[in-house]
């Protein structure tokens, strides 16, 4: 059974009533007679990847965060739309009929330990609401942050109305030509693994595409194995993929492989010469 499929399944039982024992780490659904439905097999936490952050408000509600997502995800790759799921979910947040479940109202821990002041011009690829790259704007640099969907940069905006970071909307696939070797420091955070994983290589390439000369790029994200499962979203990025980012002239810096459990994550540095 495919990721989709999985996921769709998940969804479908507990709309019916049935509930995890263990949310996040997505093993057994309960349902209102006592019946139970294992899914170990199907999907464990370390094959989706990393789980999203945990919001409050979904523990409050008794919603499982990821469930508007992963409905919304399916709905649009169905229809072959791979990424028009994003706009729906930030626009149904902010009308409080779906949770974004990376929404964590900070930026990620891999980044801020990462996080060295720098000037020049910096790019935060797929920014979400923002909280990434009003860090990024406050080590220095001047900063552009961009996303597919216009209800999140709207929506980052309204979060941070005094900002400095310019905040646009922007297809990766085809970013504005003026931003190809543009920026000092490029930062991605879990975006290409949003993506189905036949569209990870040409994201990879534009993302490469727009680090200047002396340049860096800080690529974070969600890993597995070489030829590992995937049950999506995410599409967690394997060796080869992290090792993808040095195109386009770019040389490899550090690679992090970073485990905690089953957790599995990418934390790394590429360059362009000068």
């Amino acid at each position: 059974m495919g990721g989709w499929a999985v996921a769709g399944f998940d969804v479908a039982l507990r709309r019916k009533g049935h509930v995890h024992d263990h949310l996040f780490a997505q093993r057994e659904l309960v349902g209102p007679l006592g019946d139970r439905v294992n899914l170990v097999e199907l999907a464990t936490e370390a094959e989706r990847g990393e789980p999203y952050e945990i919001l409050p408000g979904a523990w409050m509600t008794g919603r499982d965060p990821d469930e508007d997502a992963i409905r919304l995800a399916a709905e649009s790759l169905a229809s072959g739309d791979p990424v028009g799921w994003f706009e729906r979910l930030y626009a149904e947040s902010a009308t409080g009929d779906a949770i974004v479940p990376w929404d964590s109202r900070s930026p990620h821990l891999l980044l801020t330990e990462w996080g060295i002041a720098g000037t020049g011009r910096a790019v935060v690829v797929g920014a979400g609401l923002g909280d990434d790259a009003e860090y990024v704007a406050g080590l220095g640099y001047e900063t552009v942050a961009f996303d597919v969907s216009e209800s999140a940069v709207r929506l980052a905006k309204e979060r941070f109305p005094a900002s400095p970071v310019r905040y646009e909307a922007a297809d990766l696939l085809n970013p504005p030509a003026e931003w190809r070797h543009a920026f000092d420091l490029v930062v991605e955070i879990m975006t290409v693994q949003a993506l189905p994983e036949e569209l990870h290589a040409a994201a990879i390439t534009r993302i490469a595409e727009f680090v200047r000369p002396a340049g860096t790029l800080l690529v974070i994200a969600s890993g597995r194995e070489e030829g590992g499962p995937v049950f999506a979203p995410p599409w967690p990025l394997s060796p080869s993929e992290i090792a993808a980012f040095a195109t386009d002239g770019l040389e490899k810096g550090t690679i992090e492989d970073l485990r905690d459990g089953e957790r599995h994550r990418w934390r790394a540095t590429f360059h362009r010469p000068a």
